[in-house]
């Protein structure tokens, strides 16, 4: 059976498929290669709002764009409603389709000032930072968030009920705390309760690293969309799949493990292009790591990239995984 669009404001999102935003990792290069595997919607880091008053340059390139990833969300982190606001004006100036408001985030570095998750310990200052971004801008606001500050104070109901009531188009629930950081299992039945308390579209959120198992949480839980974050770190191919489901057919296999590195060399080449050396190999060694899982000698492999300083090198390791691995099937 085919998904519906996800339907956010004036915009419909097809398929109801959305990459997370992840810091450090979804800057606009990987936003445009992952999307041909089947994303409807992309967001980008999520940024400071006080980094865009001050005119950060790192943070302008965080927020900018291919344009080959469109829609485009860019997330914003603070606590104050005003900077917020202006941020979202900023950020919409350049391009943004959709603001999206981060209650979500647990890093230290973003509650310690009360971003992020840390709002939801007040919920009278969500409201505030939610109507002041929706009356600065003229596009769909968003909000992401957790279930709370911690199992005690599981806020999600309230926080999204006056979500709705601010004019906020859409919410996405993580299903954990921020507590929890990524421990445990994100509970899908607190998605199923938000789904029934508001009436705008809840985007559903954690542990969705297997295509099936994706669509029966977004089905039980009556969830409108699904967003994927880091299941599809090294694993685009895990978004097409979901998308052959939401589309009506059977999921297509993972490629071989050499066709899944002759990918990773091409997203290697173009984070070169495009961020220089110096910036694109340390970078891209997690990317690597998250590739060769599963492959045979990993772990050898693994180490070696993590030592290599030169793009050339690193490339060069790769290309004779790949042989090694087309090697037998060449013998036979």
């Amino acid at each position: 059976m085919r998904s519906a669009p996800l339907k956010i404001g004036s915009l419909e999102v097809w398929p109801p498929l959305v990459l997370a935003p992840m810091s450090g990792v979804t800057n606009r290069t990987m936003r445009a290669l992952y999307r041909p595997f089947g994303l409807g919607l992309t967001v980008t880091e999520f940024v400071s709002s006080n980094a865009l008053k001050y005119g950060s340059r790192r943070t302008m390139e965080m927020i900018d764009q291919h344009g080959l990833e469109k829609p485009v969300s860019t997330q914003l982190w603070g606590d104050d409603p005003q900077t917020m606001a202006h941020a979202a004006r900023v950020v919409r100036e350049c391009g943004a389709d959709i603001v999206d408001i981060n209650f979500g985030c647990p890093a230290p570095k973003v509650t310690k000032t009360n971003g992020g998750s840390a709002c939801l310990r007040d919920p009278d200052r969500c409201e505030a930072i939610m109507r002041a971004v929706v009356a600065a801008v003229d596009c769909p606001v968003t909000m992401k968030m957790r279930l709370g500050w911690s199992e005690e104070t599981l806020v999600y109901i309230d926080v999204a009920r006056r979500a709705q009531n601010a004019g906020v188009a859409a919410v996405t629930l993580h299903a954990r705390t921020a507590r929890q950081f990524y421990k445990g299992d994100a509970d899908w039945e607190h998605i199923a309760r938000l789904k029934r308390a508001i009436d705008i579209p809840v985007i559903g959120n954690g542990d969705l690293d297997d295509a099936h198992v994706a669509m029966r949480r977004m089905r039980e839980s009556g969830a409108d969309a699904i967003m994927l974050g880091r299941a599809t770190l090294g694993n685009p191919w895990l978004i097409a799949q979901i998308r052959d489901l939401m589309e009506g057919r059977p999921a297509r296999p993972t490629p071989p493990a050499a066709q899944r590195l002759r990918f990773a060399v091409v997203h290697y080449r173009t984070m070169v292009d495009e961020l220089g050396e110096a910036r694109a190999v340390p970078q891209m060694r997690k990317h690597l790591a998250l590739y060769l899982k599963g492959i045979p000698g990993a772990a050898v492999l693994r180490e070696r990239i993590m030592r290599i300083d030169s793009a050339a090198e690193a490339l060069g390791v790769i290309e004779e995984t790949i042989a090694s691995l087309e090697a037998p099937a060449v013998a036979a």
